[in-house]
């Protein structure tokens, strides 16, 4: 696929990424789905990256819950000490004007 005027390739973090202008994005939508099933797309807006389009497989992925705190707690080396000792900030505290 040629890259027009307005679409680079970036590398960020090892992942590379097909760089989109907002304007170009819309108007070809149904390509930038298309890539984003391969790989994620870069979305810009005044030279900024301001939103990243990838595929379903891959958001499910990163947004899998990784647990509840409480499991989290449970799983701490700490949770079945009886000798944990926090010890409070002794410091005053600040003015705040109202």
């Amino acid at each position: 696929m040629p890259l027009s005027y307005n679409m680079t390739i970036l590398v960020k973090l090892g992942v590379v990424m097909r760089s989109w202008q907002v304007q170009e994005a819309k108007a070809r939508m149904s390509e930038l789905v298309k890539c984003a099933q391969l790989e994620p797309q870069d979305i810009t807006s005044h030279g900024k990256s301001v939103a990243v389009v990838l595929s379903r497989e891959a958001f499910d992925r990163l947004s899998q819950q990784q647990g509840s705190l409480l499991e989290f707690i449970r799983r701490s080396p700490l949770y079945d000490a009886d000798e944990v000792v926090f010890e409070r900030d002794g410091s005053l505290t600040r003015e705040v004007g109202l």
